[in-house]
């Protein structure tokens, strides 16, 4: 079987202290004997229908580039190159509207409310409905902190401007800024096929907000309690079915896990810190490989 290993071009912008986990985890599939390749989802050159199988790992710049990457998925799928994780999933992840389907089906997120493209914000309003001290402002489609914001009430006049600006070019997120991240940091929870693998906690640096490590945030390796692993384990199993991967990010709130983001699409794995992360996302693959090509 022929494997491509989906990652993007790297130009240093997610560079980090931590290793450098997509060359890793492909150096650690190689000496599996898998014939996998490093390709890049944007090479132009690239013969995808001489692949059995697309393995997703970390298409970093997918949001900077959208259309063309949802042109991407539409090429591989009419060239019948299973992908993982499946295509219907990561289109629906790489738009946070996904949350709102997450809360309908009665799973606690982080409120939220969403401002679509073309509409003028009434972020006063929100600071009432929240009931919060501050805001976080996102845009719907991003990662890595792109175009993210803090907003307290004394910014409002300097920021709705330029947040109306940007309403033009896309849709954004607004919800409250929730304290227990920046004092007790933000889980990821991993999941391969399914089954838990591997906790961290992240932290921000002081003064921030922003948990990315290569933002200068630091990596926790955690052992979470029996209750926090089912609570994230049920957004798994309803929303990221036959997935590889998926990475349940959240916190705990009045001791209840509510979630921030279900990624599925280019998470950072912390496979660094568990000794035994990089078998178990192995035999994940070896197993979706098999049922994938039923």
């Amino acid at each position: 079987m022929k494997i491509a290993y989906i990652c993007y071009e790297d130009i240093g912008t997610y560079a980090s202290s931590v290793e450098n986990e997509d060359q890793a985890l492909f150096r650690f599939l190689k000496t599996k004997g898998l014939d996998i390749h490093f390709m890049l989802w944007t090479d132009p050159l690239a013969q995808w229908s001489h692949f059995d199988l697309a393995l997703l790992k970390a298409p970093w710049d997918y949001f900077e580039k959208i259309d063309q990457f949802y042109a991407w998925l539409d090429t591989l799928k009419q060239q019948h190159v299973p992908l993982l994780n499946p295509y219907d999933i990561v289109r629906w992840n790489s738009d946070k509207h996904y949350l709102r389907d997450i809360a309908a089906a009665g799973f606690p997120v982080t409120p939220t409310l969403f401002l679509e493209k073309g509409e003028q914000a009434d972020l006063a309003a929100y600071f009432d409905q929240f009931n919060s001290v501050k805001l976080i402002v996102k845009p719907c489609i991003s990662a890595g902190s792109k175009n993210t914001y803090a907003i307290s009430r004394e910014q409002l006049s300097d920021f709705t401007p330029k947040l109306n600006a940007l309403l033009q070019q896309e849709a954004f997120m607004v919800q409250p800024f929730l304290t227990q991240i920046q004092e007790e940091g933000e889980w990821s929870l991993l999941f391969f096929n399914g089954v838990f693998s591997h906790a961290v906690l992240k932290k921000a640096k002081a003064g921030d907000f922003r948990v990315q490590h290569y933002l200068g945030g630091t990596i926790h390796p955690q052992q979470p309690s029996p209750a926090l692993v089912q609570a994230a384990e049920a957004y798994v199993r309803r929303f990221a079915k036959d997935c590889l991967y998926a990475r349940v990010d959240g916190t705990l709130v009045a001791e209840q896990f509510v979630l921030m983001e279900l990624e599925l699409i280019e998470p950072f794995l912390f496979l660094f810190t568990d000794p035994n992360s990089y078998e178990r996302y192995f035999e994940a693959l070896q197993h979706l490989t098999v049922s994938s090509l039923v």
